[in-house]
Protein backbone atom coordinates (compact mmCIF):
# COMPACT_ATOMS: atom_id res chain seq x y z
CA UNK A 1 0.00 0.00 0.00
CA UNK A 2 2.73 2.28 0.49
CA UNK A 3 4.97 1.81 -2.72
CA UNK A 4 1.48 3.00 -4.24
CA UNK A 5 0.79 6.12 -2.74
CA UNK A 6 4.72 6.98 -3.13
CA UNK A 7 3.90 6.13 -6.77
CA UNK A 8 0.52 9.00 -6.82
CA UNK A 9 2.58 11.25 -5.31
CA UNK A 10 5.48 10.83 -7.05
CA UNK A 11 3.44 11.63 -10.03
CA UNK A 12 1.05 14.63 -8.75
CA UNK A 13 1.73 17.34 -11.38
CA UNK A 14 -0.56 14.35 -13.49
CA UNK A 15 -2.60 14.45 -10.91
CA UNK A 16 -2.95 18.54 -10.96
CA UNK A 17 -3.60 18.31 -15.02
CA UNK A 18 -6.41 15.34 -14.56
CA UNK A 19 -8.05 18.13 -11.99
CA UNK A 20 -7.67 21.50 -14.41
CA UNK A 21 -9.15 18.50 -17.11
CA UNK A 22 -12.02 18.17 -14.83
CA UNK A 23 -12.73 21.73 -14.15
CA UNK A 24 -12.43 22.76 -17.90
CA UNK A 25 -14.84 19.68 -19.25
CA UNK A 26 -17.04 20.58 -16.40
CA UNK A 27 -17.25 24.43 -17.31
CA UNK A 28 -17.47 23.09 -21.00
CA UNK A 29 -20.84 20.63 -20.37
CA UNK A 30 -21.98 22.50 -17.27
CA UNK A 31 -22.38 26.23 -17.95
CA UNK A 32 -24.53 28.32 -19.69
CA UNK A 33 -22.77 31.28 -20.70
CA UNK A 34 -20.84 30.98 -23.96
CA UNK A 35 -17.97 33.16 -22.24
CA UNK A 36 -17.74 30.60 -19.28
CA UNK A 37 -17.65 27.81 -22.19
CA UNK A 38 -15.12 29.52 -23.57
CA UNK A 39 -12.97 29.83 -20.34
CA UNK A 40 -13.56 26.09 -19.94
CA UNK A 41 -12.33 24.83 -22.82
CA UNK A 42 -8.98 27.21 -22.67
CA UNK A 43 -8.67 25.64 -19.15
CA UNK A 44 -9.27 21.75 -20.66
CA UNK A 45 -6.27 22.86 -23.51
CA UNK A 46 -3.99 24.30 -20.79
CA UNK A 47 -3.65 21.29 -19.29
CA UNK A 48 -3.40 19.39 -21.81
CA UNK A 49 -0.69 21.56 -22.85
CA UNK A 50 1.28 21.22 -19.69
CA UNK A 51 0.92 17.37 -19.95
CA UNK A 52 2.42 16.91 -23.00
CA UNK A 53 4.86 19.44 -22.04
CA UNK A 54 5.69 17.31 -18.87
CA UNK A 55 5.98 14.09 -20.68
CA UNK A 56 8.54 15.44 -22.95
CA UNK A 57 10.83 16.10 -19.92
CA UNK A 58 14.15 14.24 -18.80
CA UNK A 59 16.39 14.61 -15.82
CA UNK A 60 19.65 14.76 -16.45
CA UNK A 61 19.50 15.33 -20.19
CA UNK A 62 21.14 17.39 -22.91
CA UNK A 63 19.85 19.12 -25.71
CA UNK A 64 19.50 17.09 -29.34
CA UNK A 65 21.86 19.15 -30.81
CA UNK A 66 24.42 16.41 -32.65
CA UNK A 67 26.04 16.26 -35.95
CA UNK A 68 26.10 14.64 -39.05
CA UNK A 69 28.48 12.07 -38.43
CA UNK A 70 27.34 11.18 -34.66
CA UNK A 71 23.60 10.78 -36.00
CA UNK A 72 25.09 8.52 -38.87
CA UNK A 73 27.54 6.00 -36.48
CA UNK A 74 24.32 5.42 -34.33
CA UNK A 75 26.64 7.52 -31.30
CA UNK A 76 23.74 8.80 -30.27
CA UNK A 77 21.87 7.61 -26.38
CA UNK A 78 18.69 8.60 -26.62
CA UNK A 79 18.38 8.17 -23.13
CA UNK A 80 20.58 11.02 -22.67
CA UNK A 81 18.76 13.42 -25.10
CA UNK A 82 15.62 15.37 -24.70
CA UNK A 83 13.10 15.20 -27.84
CA UNK A 84 11.83 18.87 -28.92
CA UNK A 85 8.54 17.10 -30.88
CA UNK A 86 6.43 17.45 -27.83
CA UNK A 87 7.34 21.04 -27.16
CA UNK A 88 7.25 21.68 -30.33
CA UNK A 89 4.39 20.65 -31.30
CA UNK A 90 2.55 22.58 -27.89
CA UNK A 91 3.88 25.36 -29.17
CA UNK A 92 2.01 25.21 -32.09
CA UNK A 93 -0.98 24.34 -29.80
CA UNK A 94 -0.80 27.32 -28.21
CA UNK A 95 -0.72 29.57 -31.17
CA UNK A 96 -3.88 27.78 -32.90
CA UNK A 97 -5.37 28.13 -28.94
CA UNK A 98 -5.11 31.48 -28.92
CA UNK A 99 -6.20 32.16 -32.24
CA UNK A 100 -9.46 30.04 -31.72
CA UNK A 101 -9.71 32.11 -28.50
CA UNK A 102 -9.96 35.55 -30.51
CA UNK A 103 -12.09 33.97 -32.74
CA UNK A 104 -14.40 32.66 -30.47
CA UNK A 105 -14.76 36.15 -28.89
CA UNK A 106 -15.05 38.29 -32.04
CA UNK A 107 -18.01 35.60 -32.54
CA UNK A 108 -19.13 36.28 -29.01
CA UNK A 109 -19.06 39.80 -29.45
CA UNK A 110 -21.46 39.02 -33.38
CA UNK A 111 -23.83 36.70 -31.12
CA UNK A 112 -24.39 39.22 -28.52
CA UNK A 113 -24.93 42.44 -31.19
CA UNK A 114 -27.29 39.77 -32.95
CA UNK A 115 -29.16 38.19 -29.76
CA UNK A 116 -28.57 40.58 -26.92
CA UNK A 117 -27.79 38.24 -24.43
CA UNK A 118 -24.91 35.20 -24.43
CA UNK A 119 -27.00 32.68 -22.72
CA UNK A 120 -27.02 29.84 -24.48
CA UNK A 121 -30.72 28.80 -23.43
CA UNK A 122 -32.20 32.62 -24.43
CA UNK A 123 -30.29 32.44 -27.56
CA UNK A 124 -31.99 29.27 -28.75
CA UNK A 125 -35.61 30.12 -27.46
CA UNK A 126 -35.05 33.68 -29.22
CA UNK A 127 -33.87 31.36 -32.59
CA UNK A 128 -37.06 29.07 -32.10
CA UNK A 129 -35.65 25.54 -31.09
Amino acid sequence: MEGLLDEIVAKYNYWIYVVLMMIGFYAMIGKRNLVKKLIGMNIFQTAIILFFVSTGVKRDAGLAIVDKQQALAGAIDVATVVNPLPHVLMLTAIVVGVSVTGVALAVMQRIHREHGTLEEDEILEKIGR
